[in-house]
């Protein structure tokens, strides 16, 4: 079924008028900004997830998370893009016994995920990016929403977390190049309990980052969470590089354990991470 929502706002259901109203109001106040939509994917198809969008990671990738990233836990399903972490056990592939590579020492799987991607597929500079979403908030769970430069390696290609959760934090991020090689972080936290904790986390919200050459903006449901200047995120290296001044490819994942996610082995599975839609318009 065709979605109708645009904008997050605490609206109590009501009729098909009172959302088209909503549309509407969003649509005129887009065009009066004078922003076009220029890429969606509104996942209204069943199935797997639109290819010429998606792509996606494999395997054990970064922060020692525990979930093995595989296709197979991503579909789409009534309007929604589902994310969905497993807990099964089977073989590593990669396993070489005595590595010191964190993915390669593990013998067994005990989590499985899903990550999409738009690398070499779909970048964008500047703009508004919008994502309606429910994530989940259980022990374990590392959902996240977010962006990375094509040029440089990370961390000074630049990263964006427009949305990030972890042991009941929500995160907004800019991470760069600080000095000596080292990461340099530009964090904005909330604890979920002061939101409303499993109440809201039932609850679907828009996350949303406007990002321009002047700043980046992050907010939820219309409440900014961060916001930063964008000429004071330069890398510290002394190139002059500013990897927030080119184009970033788009993340969805849910992702476990590891550094930040915390313990998941109590949860219960499987946990999904559901997105609405993902949308992103720029001035005409």
């Amino acid at each position: 079924m065709k979605k109708i929502f645009l904008i997050a706002a605490a609206v109590i259901p009501g009729t098909f008028s009172i959302y088209a109203q909503i549309t509407k109001a969003a649509r005129n106040l887009y065009k009066k900004e004078r922003y076009k939509l220029v890429w969606a994917d509104e996942f209204n198809k069943n199935g797997k997830p639109d290819t010429a969008n998606w792509g996606y990671e494999h395997g054990f990738v970064r922060n020692e998370e525990d979930q093995w990233y595989q296709p197979d836990n991503a579909w789409c399903e009534n309007g929604s893009l589902i994310i969905e972490a497993r807990k099964e056990t089977k073989s590593n592939p990669r396993y070489e016994e005595g590595s010191r590579d964190w993915r390669k020492s593990r013998r067994e799987i005990n989590y499985t995920s899903s990550c999409l991607i738009t690398a070499k597929k779909k970048t964008w500079t500047y703009g508004r990016f919008e994502m309606r979403g429910r994530i989940d908030i259980s022990s374990g769970m590392w959902p996240a929403w977010w962006t990375l430069g094509v040029e440089k390696r990370w961390p000074a290609n630049g990263e964006i977390d427009i949305m990030e959760y972890y042991r009941g934090m929500l995160l907004a991020n800019l991470v760069t190049l600080g000095r000596g090689d080292k990461q340099e972080w530009h964090s904005k936290r909330f604890a979920t309990d002061s939101l409303g904790g499993e109440k809201w986390a039932s609850q679907f919200h828009t996350w949303r980052m406007d990002w321009s050459a002047d700043s980046i903006v992050l907010s939820i449901d219309g409440h900014t969470l961060n916001k930063i200047i964008t000429d004071s995120v330069v890398d510290k290296d002394g190139s002059g590089f500013n990897p927030f001044k080119q184009p970033h490819y788009m993340l969805l994942n849910l992702a476990i354990g590891g550094q930040n996610g915390g313990n998941p082995a109590n949860t219960s599975y499987p946990r999904r991470f559901e997105i609405d839609f993902v949308r992103v318009y720029q001035k005409q």
